[in-house]
């Protein structure tokens, strides 16, 4: 009994030291999670049982939200300044790099006239033919020619047999002694033969100019091109002189480019440009050749009553005036047909540093320049418009 009594005695304090320890855990860590309850219907499991502390968790909240706060204002700043950059760049290409929309192609056209009137009889070409230098476009009839040519031919032996007979009579009158003839009989005979040799030369010329107008019956292309706008015909009647053939020269084909004056402080004889033709998106290549040193102003026209002619302005609103630029083409892309009167963009290319420049360095300098055109205006390249030739 004594024993029994003991061990209850024992039984009770370890539950109260139970009871006091549990409660100093709670006291002591009152931030504990509560316990999870199993289902009644399911025996309760270690895991479940566990607590897990909440200030480490809110303090990797808390971690992670300021990381991306501190991303999104990053990547704000990024975004910020890869505009600006972009910016600074499509600024440079409007203003500092001379380019204009406003270009055209241009072209040489011959205008082919007959040097001798007469009816078409052959028409050797068709519109839009593509022809040589030296091809016969079309024949002029040739009959009334040629029997001028022959009739030439024939007045010339004429006067050749005329210009030997005075030539012998003058040499007779020469060998006679003074008794049998006078020297006024001689100066005569030598004056005819003289007279014949002058007819003779006359009708040499005569017969050239025959064989030359016999030969311009047929007409010949002067240049390599395309044979545009053909409205001839067989049989019908072409007056010397006067145009009835027109032929594209393929061989001159430039461009012109209008820029605006503010920008030929950037533009050097001799430079590289790019040209687009409307509908066509691989460029043409070529360069500078010449800048037009003038253009027609409306306020120099006289008025009514030789007064000035002025044109009324905005005080505050001004547009540059375009001035030509001549481009040469140097090479043009296959499938690119060149087409006098054509669309084109022009955009002007400076590499005289430009291939000895890493990227990093050439959009360095691009940066710069921008930002320095930006704040004191378009910087000129020295020795582009010279002041006097």
């Amino acid at each position: 009994m004594h024993a029994a009594s003991q061990d209850q005695t024992f039984d009770r304090e370890e539950q109260q030291s139970a009871s006091s320890l549990g409660a100093t855990q709670t006291d002591t860590l009152p931030e504990l999670r509560p316990i999870a309850r199993a289902k009644p219907d399911q025996p309760p499991s270690h895991e479940q049982e566990l607590p897990v502390p909440a200030k480490p968790l809110a303090k990797g909240r808390a971690a992670a939200q300021f990381l991306r706060s501190i991303s999104r204002r990053l990547a704000t700043l990024g975004i910020l300044l890869v505009a600006v950059l972009v910016s600074i760049v499509v600024w440079d290409l409007y203003v500092a790099t001379p380019w204009t929309r406003d270009g055209s192609v241009r072209v040489q056209v011959a205008s082919i006239a007959p040097l001798v009137s007469g009816q078409i009889t052959q028409l050797r070409i068709t519109d839009n033919q593509f022809v040589h230098k030296g091809d016969i476009l079309y024949q002029i009839e040739p009959f009334d020619f040629d029997v001028t040519l022959r009739t030439s031919k024939a007045l010339l032996e004429e006067r050749e047999a005329d210009l030997h007979v005075k030539q012998l009579q003058s040499e007779r009158r020469q060998r006679l002694s003074d008794l049998a003839t006078t020297p006024e009989e001689q100066q005569v005979f030598q004056g005819n033969a003289i007279q014949a040799k002058a007819s003779v030369d006359a009708a040499r010329e005569q017969v050239a100019q025959a064989d030359i107008n016999l030969k311009r019956t047929e007409v010949h292309s002067p240049v390599n091109g395309y044979v545009t706008n053909l409205l001839l015909r067989v049989g019908d009647y072409a007056h010397a002189g006067v145009s009835n053939i027109s032929i594209v020269d393929s061989d001159s084909f430039w461009v012109d480019g209008y820029f605006e004056e503010t920008k030929l402080a950037r533009v050097c004889v001799g430079d590289r440009a790019e040209v687009k033709l409307m509908g066509y998106s691989t460029p043409i290549e070529g360069h500078v050749t010449t800048i037009t040193r003038g253009v027609s102003v409306s306020n120099a026209a006289t008025g009514a009553q030789g007064l000035p002619n002025v044109d009324p302005v905005y005080t505050w609103v001004r547009l540059a005036q375009r001035v030509p630029v001549r481009i040469a083409i140097d090479k043009v892309p296959p499938g690119i047909p060149l087409v006098s009167g054509a669309t084109a963009t022009v955009t002007m290319r400076d590499d005289s540093q430009v291939e000895k420049q890493t990227w990093f360095n050439l959009g360095k300098a691009v940066v710069m320049t921008s930002l320095s055109d930006m704040i004191s205006g378009v910087s000129p390249r020295p020795g582009c418009i010279l002041s006097h030739t």
